[in-house]
């Protein structure tokens, strides 16, 4: 097994930037295109957020990354990342081995189906450093046990004999994370680390993952269509829509000076804290493109509410915000209207404007 031999970057300075990745998957009903030309960066220390709704091609852009979507039928078309300043896509092949657990560690969606049952826990986390770091099996059990005691896991000399069915959720979640983090990679990647947890255990579970960068400066990819979540974790966000990324910047921009209707929609649809009770829910109408044949023009031209005819016809480039937002929009154009609208049916005024759209 070959190891990349990335370098080392300076502080502030993105561990992975990804450029224009692109990834198709090839089926008996044509080529599905889920990921369309998407780009972000994450520095060390950093949190970046990853949103959108299913099926928007989140969790197929870091699996591609890592070597974790099967080739065939998925192709990546076109793009480059780079881990430190080393291309991991400029190969002909990826061998996943090579940056997972190593790099890149990550934390799957559902751990009861992610981890072997046949497999006590102590002994599955032991594996990823006897893989990995080449340790004999006695040193990588003892250190599970200390890495199960890093995530806050009682007991843990008892329950690193145990199997995942003798665990719950939210040990589970913990168990996750002790062997995503057991190589001590730079990068950790969560996609929906809280899904099925109850408030409780999500909190603890975030609070767990906040310590741990802390404590170690790891940048972390979180993915998620949790917008609570999203608030407060992450540093930077990148919203998806269709394969695209449609509006990306710091968590303040996106979530308070929101420049994509998208991102207006799904800020329309969260429940408020408030006792406001002409705050109502509004949902995005209709449906996502089909991306075996996506549309020629703005993805989310037929569920916009501010559409023009151009919209339908050419899709829009990033347009620049300043201060690193971008959004896919052509709202942002010089020659675009001005929209004069309310804060999506509240009855409210848009507190303040950013290039026409309310924010």
């Amino acid at each position: 097994m070959t190891v990349v031999q990335t370098q080392d970057v300076g502080e502030g300075s993105p561990l992975l930037e990804v450029d224009d990745l692109r990834v198709e998957f090839d089926t008996y009903g044509g080529s599905v295109k889920a990921v369309r030309g998407v780009s972000f960066s994450v520095a060390a220390g950093k949190t970046l957020a990853i949103v959108g709704e299913s099926g928007c091609g989140k969790s197929v852009t870091v699996q591609s990354l890592m070597g974790l979507t099967p080739m065939p039928p998925g192709r990546i078309t076109s793009g480059r990342a780079r881990l430190r300043g080393v291309d991991i896509l400029g190969r002909k092949e990826i061998d996943g081995r090579e940056i997972r657990g190593r790099e890149i560690g990550m934390i799957f969606q559902d751990p009861m189906t992610s981890l072997n049952p046949t497999m006590t826990i102590g002994r599955q986390i032991a594996e990823t450093l006897e893989v990995h770091r080449g340790w004999s099996r006695k040193r990588a059990l003892d250190r599970a046990v200390e890495l199960l005691d890093m995530v806050r896991i009682p007991e843990a000399t008892q329950r690193a004999n145990q199997y995942p069915f003798e665990f719950s959720g939210g040990m589970l979640q913990r168990a996750m994370i002790a062997m995503a983090i057991a190589c001590e990679p730079a990068i950790l990647i969560a996609d929906e680390p809280t899904t099925a947890l109850d408030v409780t255990i999500q909190a603890q579970v975030l609070d767990l993952l906040s310590d741990l960068q802390r404590d170690s400066g790891t940048a972390i990819i979180l993915i998620t269509h949790d917008l609570g979540v999203v608030a407060r974790m992450a540093d930077d966000v990148v919203v998806m829509y269709a394969g695209q990324v449609a509006e990306r910047g710091s968590v303040e921009d996106v979530f308070y000076r929101s420049a994509h209707p998208y991102m207006l929609g799904l800020r329309a649809a969260m429940p408020s804290s408030t006792s406001d009770r002409a705050h109502r829910l509004l949902p995005i109408e209709g449906s996502p493109p089909d991306l075996f044949s996506p549309p020629t023009g703005c993805a989310y031209a037929a569920r916009c509410p501010h559409a023009m005819r151009i919209c339908s016809t050419r899709d829009p480039a990033p347009s620049d915000l300043g201060n690193g937002h971008l959004a896919r929009c052509w709202l942002h154009s010089e020659n675009a209207p001005r929209v004069e609208a309310l804060d999506y049916g509240a009855g409210r005024p848009a507190s303040g404007l950013t290039s026409g759209l309310p924010a």
